[in-house]
């Protein structure tokens, strides 16, 4: 059966297990609809490629030197205490945290000279690829998820073509904006909460009060309406739209009432449902995912623990259900205090994480329609702090890449003995995001509009990255 629950959240699907996570959000006057989530506006082109991708963020900023760039002759005072080890590329080494990723290194990119940060959480470049004031005063550039949804989406679709899995919390200050593209071009963002629970730093509190809507999760689970009352509850949606519509002198709302039935498609023919639950998944699957490590370092209290490696597993099959873009994060990489022993806690998970995803894709023949990419919004000092962290560095960021074509056992890029400056191949985030969007069958160069009608370059900024293409 499926909810509607209007003024707070709606959907549940009759035999689609407690973990299954079929919702969608406020319908209250002042909250947005489900249509607002997923509504798209005038298709600029029709599906040209086949590959989709999936984007795993580090939250915070993860230490390069302490994952994929070992620098094992560095002062003794900024050395990171993980030495180097071997890989099954020769001559690529990782740190002793990366023991699983190194064994598929033949696999991976590695992307050790990333610039272009500007040392704030907010991860726009990573996003985007574009700084967070560029043309801020339209709403900014959109991320990369919301333009597929804006260009690839089709109203008749059954899954969202973008599903943001960012963080198991109410606060998802680093996820995709629509911007200048407008809420029609919103990500379809599920609420986790109820199993991947985060807890929320007592200053962000604050923090989400003053970013407002924008960065809220918008659905969650609840489990009790018959199917048979979802026309009615339909209905009543489409009232309370158009109260809202009535209201909304500014004409944001004007053409809302077409995406209705969208939102009426996804949540009745059930596919999205079924790629949600977990719970039907294979449980050698979902043992595959889940790590059997020894208690090491120090969990962090807003870090994850083992089972947040399952969104990685929930995002393979959002992509198997014919999702194109995903995005999800594993927390907490701002190391500011205790920099080592909160690395031996997420380094190895993140480690495990990683290939388990590219190994689990590559057994089912989707690794090479299948993207995938993990970075963070900047990097992390060669120095060490008084607290014995490693603090921003957006001087140098990393990030690991397979999948959908991308050559394996390459390394991209070279920092000094510090891991603190790139002396090789600097790769801006805006050609990474560039090159994704050329394997997604997009052209970088499109025109699109912001909802003024002006045109825009997709990405004036930025060129492919060769060696990916």
């Amino acid at each position: 059966m499926i909810r509607f629950n209007v003024g707070q959240a709606f959907a549940n699907c009759s035999g689609v297990s407690r973990r299954s996570f079929l919702t969608a959000g406020s319908a209250g006057i002042a909250g947005l609809s489900l249509p607002a989530i997923l509504a798209q506006e005038a298709l600029a082109g029709t599906r040209t490629g086949k590959k989709s991708l999936i984007v795993i963020h580090l939250d915070g900023g993860p230490p390069q030197m302490d994952l994929i760039d070992p620098k094992p002759f560095a002062p003794s005072e900024l050395r990171s205490p993980f030495g180097p080890i071997s890989t099954s590329v020769p001559g690529v080494q990782l740190t002793e945290l990366m023991p699983q990723c190194a064994k598929i290194a033949d696999k991976l990119v590695f992307l050790r000279s990333l610039v272009g940060s500007d040392g704030k959480h907010h991860a726009f470049q990573c996003q985007s690829g574009y700084g967070e004031k560029v043309l801020k005063s339209l709403g900014g550039r959109p991320a990369l998820g919301c333009v597929v949804k804006h260009l690839l989406g089709k109203p008749d679709d059954e899954v969202p073509n973008f599903i943001d899995l960012m963080q198991g919390r109410p606060l998802v200050r680093n996820s995709a904006r629509p911007g200048f593209l407008g809420i029609s071009c919103k990500p379809f963002r599920p609420d986790i909460s109820d199993i991947w629970k985060r807890e929320l730093e007592t200053g962000m509190k604050g923090e989400l009060k003053r970013l407002g809507n924008d960065h809220k999760t918008e659905l969650s689970l609840i489990h009790d309406l018959p199917v048979n009352r979802l026309d009615d509850r339909l209905e009543l949606l489409k009232s309370v739209d158009r109260f809202k519509r009535d209201l909304d002198i500014s004409g944001s709302m004007d053409a809302m009432d077409q995406f209705h039935q969208q939102a009426y498609k996804v949540l009745t023919s059930g596919a999205f449902a079924r790629a949600m639950d977990i719970g039907a998944e294979d449980s050698a699957v979902v043992e595959h995912y889940t790590p059997q490590l020894a208690s090491s370092g120090t969990k962090f209290y807003t870090s994850e623990g083992p089972d947040s490696l399952l969104k990685f597993m929930l995002a393979r099959r959002l992509i198997e259900a014919g999702v194109r873009v995903v995005s999800v994060s594993l927390s907490d990489f701002d190391t500011h205090s205790d920099n080592n022993n909160r690395m031996r806690h997420l380094g190895p998970l993140f480690d495990h994480g990683f290939h388990a995803l590219i190994t689990d894709l590559e057994s089912r023949g989707m690794l090479d329609d299948t993207m995938v990419l993990a970075w963070g919004e900047f990097g992390r000092t060669p120095k060490v702090n008084e607290k014995g962290g490693r603090d921003h560095w957006p001087s140098v960021s990393m990030g690991l890449m397979a999948g959908g074509g991308v050559p394996g056992g390459l390394v991209l890029g070279a920092t000094d003995r510090e891991a603190g400056k790139v002396t090789e191949r600097p790769v801006p985030f805006c050609d990474v995001i560039t090159t994704l969007y050329r394997k997604l069958g997009i052209n970088p160069q499109s025109i699109i509009h912001d909802q003024t009608g002006r045109p825009h370059v997709l990405m004036s900024e930025g060129d492919s990255v060769p060696e990916l293409v």
